[in-house]
């Protein structure tokens, strides 16, 4: 597998979510994993069965009761099917960007990951073949690490990533470029109309140590 990417998506195609979601943009893991049924992925991660639920939104409450309950050593995730990929998405989570979880999960596939908190914490993963291809905080797009970490350069800066090492660069949209670089990497382009009415198989994972 390459690093080839699709599309032409910039971070003002996600324009969408800090209008409709601004709640997940606040602390949220979104993953997508090609290759695997949601009930595969959740197999893999050796999450225990929760009740099926429509729409992003619906994943907040038990997210968060979660996070409570397990102090986060366990995660809710829902995950649905969008084309060849599965979609997993956490509220305040960070399972997807775990590497304990998900490069065993990314052998002989592509996983994509990005990941912030409230702190404004984030972190971008592209993992393949059990390989951390690339790594990257958002808001430090120019700090970067992993086999394959300048091969998306040109990308990067199209999404919406102002790559300068310096103290006037520009990180307005960051997040919403993690969204568009995801995209390009998997060809899966998320909508508003999605969010709201993916039906979500749903589990709850342990999130393994190093």
């Amino acid at each position: 597998m390459t690093g080839t990417t699709t599309g032409t998506t910039t971070a003002a195609d996600y324009g969408w979510l800090d209008e409709r979601y601004e709640h997940l943009l606040e602390a949220y893991c979104v993953t997508l994993v090609r290759g695997l049924t949601p009930e595969a992925l959740l197999t893999e991660l050796k999450a225990e069965p929760e009740p099926g639920l429509t729409g992003v939104d619906a994943l907040n409450e038990p997210c968060f009761d979660a996070w409570e309950h397990f102090e986060g050593d366990s995660m809710f995730v829902g995950v649905t099917t969008v084309g060849d990929w599965s979609l997993m998405v956490e509220f305040n989570g960070y399972l997807g960007i775990t590497p304990e979880a998900m490069l065993p999960v990314s052998r002989e596939r592509r996983v994509v990951s990005h990941y912030r908190n409230i702190n404004a914490v984030d972190h971008f993963y592209w993992f393949e073949d059990g390989d951390t291809r690339l790594h990257f905080e958002p808001l430090f797009p120019y700090a970067r690490n992993g086999s394959h970490c300048d091969e998306l350069l040109t990308e990067m800066r199209e999404s919406g990533f102002d790559l300068r090492d310096s103290q006037d660069r520009d990180y307005t949209l960051h997040t919403e470029a993690a969204f568009a670089l995801a995209h390009r990497l998997t060809g899966i382009r998320l909508t508003p109309e999605l969010f709201a009415s993916a039906e979500f198989t749903c589990g709850t994972a342990p999130v393994p140590r190093g």
